[in-house]
């Protein structure tokens, strides 16, 4: 006996869904926001100088280290400049529109084995992921 994952069926109509979402024209626009933001290395090495900025702070933080004030500064100007770049601005939005997708499509895939049907758009919990969870969404 084949599992649901190894049904050609479930496979073709998966990859069908795919497809479909490749094709809108919002997932193309997304694409080429992060196409963009990965060809230009001057709004990379901002992001990538904000990042270890960012960790640096975060592990001081953790570390129970008093946060300097002039790091923290040094950190909120590199985080300022990096979202006045328009190219970096429309990066981090697509990859917002990205996981709202994605956590759009999910909750339809999970919901349907759930109900053992394709749930209304009502049915979709926006709140928590169940009784008990603790995530408190």
């Amino acid at each position: 006996m084949s599992t649901p994952t190894e049904s050609a069926a479930v496979n073709q109509k998966t990859r069908e869904l795919c497809q479909t979402i490749l094709d809108q024209p919002e997932v193309k626009a997304m694409r080429r926001n992060i196409e963009v933001f990965m060809a230009d290395e001057q709004a990379r090495g901002q992001y990538e100088q904000l990042m270890d900025a960012g960790q640096k702070l975060q592990e001081q933080q953790e570390s129970g280290t008093p946060l300097n004030q002039k790091e923290v500064d040094a950190f909120e100007a590199l985080r300022e400049g990096f979202l006045k770049n328009s190219v970096a601005r429309g990066f981090l939005d697509a990859q917002d529109d990205m996981r709202r997708l994605q956590k759009t499509v999910t909750a339809y895939v999970s919901k349907s084995f759930e109900l053992g049907r394709v749930p209304e758009e009502s049915e979709l919990d926006s709140g928590s992921c169940g009784h008990g969870c603790g995530c408190h969404h």
